[in-house]
């Protein structure tokens, strides 16, 4: 069975909670106590129909406030698939939130109200969903019941992003757009009677025909050494493999490796999972790997291939979204941890200001303020081996530690 992670986006009311919420109960995956929840609390609050967004939104300041304020994982099955939704909420404060939900995402749908139309916020999410190179972007038009299902309205906000995306930086990404009332149950599981103009998926039926793509298969192949295989036991008193997960490319017996940072070379002899050797790993695969030499390997090293070595230096620049409350600026020291590996680093220049509405950057003032997003650079006390975060996502992206109180303080992509 696939597995696809998808991220929500989408301004305040416009109805994410309760698009989730239909997902669940038309594909019968919420469960007899939580229905019975709803429909109590639906009662309660003097409502004709079933609030499905207390289905997913489980901070007691959300269900009184009515908004999403935390990103919260939901799950649920259909035959062919297993999905992965992280609701993320749409307030420009919590851009954050946004960033850590879609970083994981092979799809994204992003919200608009038929009323409202295309709006500030929804260029931050597609900003975000470009950013994070999220291939499947799903533009979801809400609340149609409300706009008489007017194909013109549909037209025009389709119009109005069409626009939007032809900004888009990211060549690879593709758009599709669905007409829906969440409330009314209307092309999210089920074909909707009431907009027979359009004859494209259904929410749902479109997420059925996507391709699950593992997010760590792109680029070239990258293993971070997790930990030295040293067992004690006199039946493998010799044996010395190197634990990690692969990513970019698949890794074959017998191709030649370069250990990085110390640069030396040798040929993968086996490939274990668990006790049984096999002559090839997938990227997404946790093996055990062995060389045919003896070589000085360590927790936080980089196994590569021969010919296709990362880029290797003590300077690099990257796009980071800042998570801390404290700014960002320059001067300051941070922890870089890149996969396996911590660096001390300190911050040089923060080259401006990324506007999330594609209009390019502006002066950030040698600052980044909480959400604010920016092209930074950033000095490192020994090399880092990597790559650019669209050449291969895993070896691409890091976070910034706070060394003080151990907080994750930013999340950086290489350039």
């Amino acid at each position: 069975m696939k597995v696809l992670k998808i991220a929500t986006a989408g301004s305040v009311d416009d109805g994410k909670s309760t698009l989730i919420g239909r997902l669940l109960y038309d594909t019968k995956s919420l469960t007899e106590d939580k229905l019975e929840a709803i429909k109590k609390s639906s009662e309660q609050r003097g409502y004709d129909y079933l609030d499905f967004s207390l289905a997913t939104d489980g901070l007691v300041a959300e269900r009184e406030q009515g908004i999403t304020i935390d990103v919260a994982h939901i799950y649920f099955s259909t035959a062919s698939t297993s999905y992965v939704i992280a609701d993320t909420p749409g307030h420009v404060e919590y851009t954050r939130n946004m960033v850590t939900g879609a970083s994981t995402s092979q799809a994204a749908i992003i919200l608009i109200d038929a009323r409202k139309g295309v709006v500030e916020q929804t260029y931050r999410h597609f900003f975000i969903n470009n950013l994070l190179r999220v291939k499947d972007v799903i533009v979801a038009v809400n609340k149609m019941d409300l706009v008489g299902y007017s194909q013109e309205v549909f037209q025009d906000i389709k119009r109005s992003f069409e626009n939007l995306n032809s900004k888009s930086t990211y060549s690879e990404q593709n758009v599709h757009y669905i007409p829906i009332s969440a409330l009314q149950g209307d092309n999210v599981v089920e074909t909707s009677s009431a907009m027979p103009w359009y004859q494209g998926d259904t929410i749902l039926g479109h997420l059925e025909e996507l391709d699950a793509y593992d997010l760590r298969d792109n680029g070239a192949f990258r293993f971070p050494i997790q930990s030295v295989i040293r067992p004690k036991q006199d039946d493998f008193h010799d044996f010395r493999g190197y634990a990690g997960k692969i990513y970019g490319g698949a890794l074959n017996v017998g191709d030649a490796v370069t250990v990085l940072p110390s640069m030396t070379q040798s040929n993968v002899k086996d490939i274990y999972f668990f006790d049984k050797t096999f002559d090839k790993a997938n990227p997404g695969s946790s093996v055990t790997i062995t060389l045919e030499d003896d070589i000085n390997i360590s927790r936080g090293d980089m196994m590569v291939k021969s010919d296709e070595l990362p880029k290797i230096e003590k300077d690099i620049t990257a796009t980071v979204c800042w998570m801390d409350a404290k700014q960002l600026v320059s001067g300051s020291k941070y922890i870089v941890q890149h996969n396996n590996n911590q660096v001390l680093s300190k911050v040089g220049q923060i080259e401006g200001l990324i506007s999330t509405d594609f209009s390019g950057k502006k002066d950030a003032q040698n600052k980044l303020e909480l959400n604010e997003i920016g092209e930074v650079q950033i000095k490192l006390s020994k090399p880092l081996f990597y790559d650019s975060f669209e050449d291969n996502k895993s070896n691409g992206a890091f976070i910034l530690i706070d060394s003080q109180s151990n907080t994750t303080a930013g999340v950086g992509f290489i350039n």
